[in-house]
């Protein structure tokens, strides 16, 4: 993807292309003629089969694995979900692809998926284990055995190795019936987590077996996620085109502002009194990306990089002299630098870049006296232009912040809704649209995430939220979040007694959620009327155990929702928030002192 994104604006700017038919077909021909041999190549000489897909599944088990590590100190550690999010990309397949995937490719990603809510409701003091004595130190005991057997299967699904876990971890996992000092939920916790690891382990020392392919529990037809085909890719992709054609999408800006500079730059670098003027637009095209952080500091990278290519290159051609065959072997070990470092940094494999360039001109016979001043002059001329970009045309993420805020409350209101419809019914189909509502909620945390990383980088300090409201109301998203993860680790299975407050419940959290979005892209304060009166409305007396253990998990949502509001209420007529946000710290620290839960579980 690199090199051809490398290429692609080298041949834009810099290849000029025959006049002639005849030619231009020849040309052609050598071109498709390399990607046919790579293509061979790759076919012969795999690289790592599935190495890439094996990968992606390890690191979300290795993730959920450091998650359990955590948790035994912090019960409110927070989680990224982005290693579980690629392992779902890396789960879909081609109907072809899924006949020759490798068995042990099929299940750890919906383990995983599983496992993590079991691990964070086994060591929540409030839903699982108690915040001192034996119930926790042996919580700590499981979360570090199944962070030991996580561990394992990753290393094993990665190296495609037999399954190697240490017997202490195995012991530790056995739950003794007479003797075990967890008590419900969290001893439910604990022997749904070694139900799980158990499916893990199968799995995984399936991976050099041949035969039947254990397939994940679900329905038939979600067996594997499908991948379109190439053809069946051409309406995707003119769907996606068709929706970015709007002058407010990011990607529609960041096209008509690449389109511009690069025209610009050859336009100005053509009539300067110097050669290779199609420098300048590359330098544009390859530091420009949507944002203006990202833009800065490849701009400043490639420009550093540059300077010390050319001096690199320029004192190795003094001091081996004028050698066409020393240039050749030089730019081949400058060109596998360059790749090599291009994850290390983009100043690093600039450099490399530079220096072949410096060696491959010197091998038709130009100077190092001419090139290196026109290498510096048009790379410098292609990052200015490239800033400059952002100040004639600018596209600022920080006045989107409260979209994309209410966009991952929506979202997180629909995830709790559907996690309480399957308490009040659980059914296969209240449990697919659990999963649908996570994935979304997912989507838009992820949004929100790359959105607000963006705006903290810029200098510019727009209508919308201010740095400090919009930290406050991810955290209390986050607590939010957790608390519905925590929530659906204990959904009941079909057979299982309904809990039939938790609809009421549902209805109120996902319409105060969706007013509650509105509000804050139009800067007024939440409310949560709705979610006070059902969560008074839910009595407990006359529930069971497992509806007195969903009413505490919807009092951790509520709580978290309340610090959202306190986070954005903004109106000094209508909220004091100076008064709420202290009343909200005294809070916290006292039910820290009192129960040594931490601070109103704050994690994501």
């Amino acid at each position: 993807m690199i090199g051809a994104r490398s290429l692609g604006g080298w041949l834009v700017f810099t290849y000029p292309g025959p006049r002639r038919v005849g030619r231009a077909l020849e040309h052609a021909g050598v071109i498709a003629l390399g990607g046919v041999v790579q293509g061979v190549l790759i076919l012969l000489f795999p690289i790592r089969r599935w190495g890439a897909h094996r990968d992606a599944l390890a690191d979300a088990l290795a993730a959920v694995a450091d998650y359990a590590r955590r948790l035994r100190h912090d019960p409110t550690a927070p989680f990224d979900p982005e290693p579980l999010m690629t392992a779902r990309d890396a789960a879909a397949v081609t109907p072809s692809q899924a006949r020759t995937r490798p068995p042990v490719l099929h299940g750890p990603r919906g383990l995983a998926e599983r496992i993590r809510p079991v691990v964070a409701a086994l060591a929540d003091p409030d839903v699982g284990a108690p915040a001192e004595g034996p119930g926790r130190d042996r919580a700590r005991e499981l979360l570090d055995a199944a962070a030991d057997v996580l561990d394992a299967a990753a290393r094993s699904i990665r190296r495609g190795t037999p399954v190697e876990v240490r017997p202490e971890s195995t012991d530790v996992l056995c739950v003794d019936e007479e003797h075990e000092v967890l008590e419900d939920p969290a001893r439910q916790a604990a022997e749904r987590l070694v139900e799980l690891l158990g499916e893990a382990l199968e799995i995984a020392g399936c991976g050099g077996a041949r035969g039947r392919t254990p397939m994940p529990p679900g329905p038939a037809g979600a067996q594997f996620l499908v991948r379109p085909t190439m053809l069946r890719l051409v309406p995707v992709v003119v769907r996606a085109v068709r929706r970015e054609l709007r002058w407010d999408s990011p990607v529609f800006r960041h096209a008509v502002r690449l389109a511009a500079v690069a025209t610009l730059g050859y336009l100005i670098a053509a009539r300067l009194p110097l050669g290779h003027s199609y420098w300048a637009p590359i330098a544009s095209v390859m530091v420009m990306r949507p944002d203006f952080h990202r833009t800065y500091a490849r701009a400043v990278a490639r420009l550093a990089g540059t300077l010390a290519g050319v001096a690199l290159a320029t004192g190795t051609v003094r001091a081996l002299g004028p050698d066409a065959h020393v240039f050749g072997a030089l730019a081949v070990v400058s060109a596998g630098l360059s790749y090599t470092l291009i994850r290390t940094g983009y100043a690093y494999s600039q450099c490399f870049t530079a220096a072949y360039v410096a060696f491959l001109l010197g091998m038709g016979g130009q100077a190092w006296e001419q090139t290196v001043p026109e290498r510096v002059v048009l790379t410098l001329l292609g990052g200015a232009l490239a800033m400059l970009a952002y100040v004639v045309f600018p596209a600022w993420e920080t006045p989107r912040l409260p979209g994309r805020l209410a966009d991952w409350l929506a979202a997180n209101g629909r995830y709790a809704a559907a996690v309480l419809r399957s308490y009040a019914e659980p059914t296969q189909e209240h449990h697919a649209d659990m999963r649908r509502a996570l994935l979304a909620s997912r989507e838009a945390r992820a949004a929100w995430q790359e959105t607000y990383d963006r705006a903290r980088q810029e200098p510019v300090r727009l209508r919308g939220l201010t740095s400090r409201e919009a930290e406050e109301a991810q955290e209390a998203l986050k607590g939010f979040g957790r608390a519905v993860m925590l929530m659906e680790s204990h959904v009941p299975r079909a057979d299982s007694r309904f809990v039939p407050e938790a609809e009421r419940f549902a209805e109120a959290l996902e319409a105060d959620t969706a007013q509650a979005a509105v509000d804050v892209r139009e800067h007024r304060n939440p409310d949560w009327g709705r979610v006070e009166e059902a969560l008074h409305a839910w009595e407990d007396a006359t529930a069971g155990d497992r509806s007195q253990v969903v009413r505490r998990e919807a009092e951790l949502q509520k709580r978290a929702l309340e610090d959202l509001a306190t986070a954005v209420s903004r109106t000094p007529l209508e909220r004091d928030v100076g008064s709420a946000r202290e009343e909200q710290r005294v809070r916290a620290a006292v039910a820290a002192e009192g129960d040594g839960s931490g601070t109103a579980h704050r994690g994501g």
